[in-house]
């Protein structure tokens, strides 16, 4: 009985390793293309707002929500649904900081009203 128990508990360590192996390996091939995007991340984040022309600019181009997201009825049932794409974009969340960033200095140095671009 004892060396059940002790072969029991080898396996389930072996397993518990391997899956640790495997889940790490995976992990870090997932990840290769996105650390090659990391220095492109980095500058976004490290863009400073001190042109009104060019907060306008990035207040117009970047959009404020999802343009993906649709649903596609027939006969007014509902067929399919497409999710928002935006969150698989690597870049999104610099770009919308980068807007936030753009609107916030509108607002504070221009003392613009951001409603229109809403």
């Amino acid at each position: 009985m004892n060396k059940t128990y002790l072969y029991s508990s080898t396996v389930s360590t072996s397993a518990v390793a391997h899956q640790k192996l495997h889940s790490a390996q995976s992990q870090r091939l997932f990840n290769i293309p996105f650390q090659r995007l990391e220095p492109l991340r980095q500058w976004l984040d490290r863009i400073e707002i001190k042109n009104p022309k060019l907060a306008r600019f990035l207040s117009r181009v970047i959009p404020s929500q999802c343009p993906f997201e649709r649903d596609i009825k027939v006969f007014g049932y509902l067929v399919a649904h497409i999710p928002p794409l935006c969150k698989l974009n690597p870049l999104y969340d610099q770009l919308v900081g980068l807007r936030f960033r753009a609107l916030c200095y509108l607002v504070d140095q221009c003392g613009e009203d951001i409603r229109s671009y809403a």
